[in-house]
């Protein structure tokens, strides 16, 4: 990274962390189950062959605002300081889109970059800003952004209407991406955590980007209705959040809030704040506690895959079909002369 692009600030950095260090186990579950998935990788790296991301990145040059020194600087600069204190030497380009929205996004398999809406700029305030970027830089990091980026292509060719296999399996693969998304958020809130050194900010960035940016807000409040939420978990409700929840690329606001304060609380935020965290490439064994809060979130996660797609196997079948059919059309092509 240009050091010359970075300025002292008030963040803490963490030479070589990796993601591991802050890795929430729901995140790590639906990874893992991901990858069990047989044909999974396959298809989508059909599906990012495509083009689609190549034109995603056409469509930022040419229809929103790339930041940088010369382009709302003190913007660009938190970004330049946050990807510094995640030791992370690749600099995504930046970019605002058009959109009362509060939301952003990091997209991008080979060049990621950040893209945010332009109703969480001008709605936040800085700091509140810039536990947003590092929330983006923790998917960077976590090396989130391969299957975030299938995630868009396939919400892309939903909304226009194109299903090479069909839509009911995109449907599916859809549905299964989407829960993976909602569990690697949880990490990225812990990464916005230890860059800007302070989780209630996180939490107040969190509730105000629910609340649209409204000005005096409770954050005491909101953390009561967070344990409030949870606390309310009887079996007649717990079908209706699922549904609910299944139908958003995010979490619950107030479950985010309170998985990550309970985070704290177990003294992992102190430890990585100290400089006591898994740096990369000595990633150790998951302990026996780390799989049992795996296993937990693994069945959740594949419980998702069988209510969408009707179990592995019918979607294995389905992907095959669809790679047998596109297989033989290249072949056409290939004797055509194409």
């Amino acid at each position: 990274m240009p050091k010359t692009a970075v300025t002292p600030s008030s963040l803490n950095e963490y030479p070589g962390i990796s993601a591991k260090a802050f890795q929430h186990p729901a995140d790590a579950a639906a990874t893992a189950a991901l990858e069990q998935i047989p044909l999974l990788k396959t298809v989508l790296k059909k599906l990012s062959e495509l083009g689609f991301e190549r034109s995603l990145q056409q469509v930022m040059l040419a229809d929103a605002i790339r930041l940088g020194e010369r382009q709302l600087p003190e913007i660009w600069l938190r970004h330049m300081n946050s990807l510094h204190a995640l030791d992370i030497e690749q600099v995504p380009a930046l970019y605002i889109v058009g959109s009362a929205d509060f939301q952003a996004m990091t997209i991008g398999t080979k060049n990621p970059m950040v893209v945010l809406q332009s109703g969480i700029v001008s709605g936040l305030d800085g700091d509140e800003l810039g536990v947003v970027l590092a929330h983006e830089h923790g998917h960077i990091l976590s090396e989130h952004t391969y299957y975030t980026s299938v995630l868009l292509i396939i919400h892309r060719m939903l909304q226009s209407g194109m299903a090479p296999f069909g839509r009911l399996p995109l449907m599916a693969v859809y549905m299964i991406l989407m829960e993976w998304f909602r569990c690697a958020e949880l990490s990225c809130d812990r990464a916005a955590a230890i860059v800007v050194g302070d989780p209630l900010l996180a939490c107040q960035g969190l509730m105000r980007t629910i609340g649209g940016g409204v000005e005096g807000l409770s954050l005491d409040a909101f953390i009561q209705q967070a344990h409030d939420y949870i606390e309310h978990d009887d079996l007649l409700a717990r079908p209706g959040r699922f549904l609910a929840e299944t139908r958003r690329f995010h979490p619950f606001a107030v479950k985010r809030v309170h998985e990550l304060t309970r985070w704290v609380s177990e003294g992992d935020y102190d430890r990585i704040r100290s400089g006591r965290y898994v740096r990369r490439g000595e990633e150790p064994a998951p302990t026996e506690e780390f799989r049992k809060a795996t296993d937990h979130y693994r069945v959740r996660f594949m419980e998702i895959v069988e209510r969408v797609a009707g179990g592995t196997q019918r979607l294995l079948d389905q992907f095959g079909s669809w790679l047998r059919r596109d297989g033989d059309a290249r072949d056409e092509d290939d004797d055509a002369g194409f």
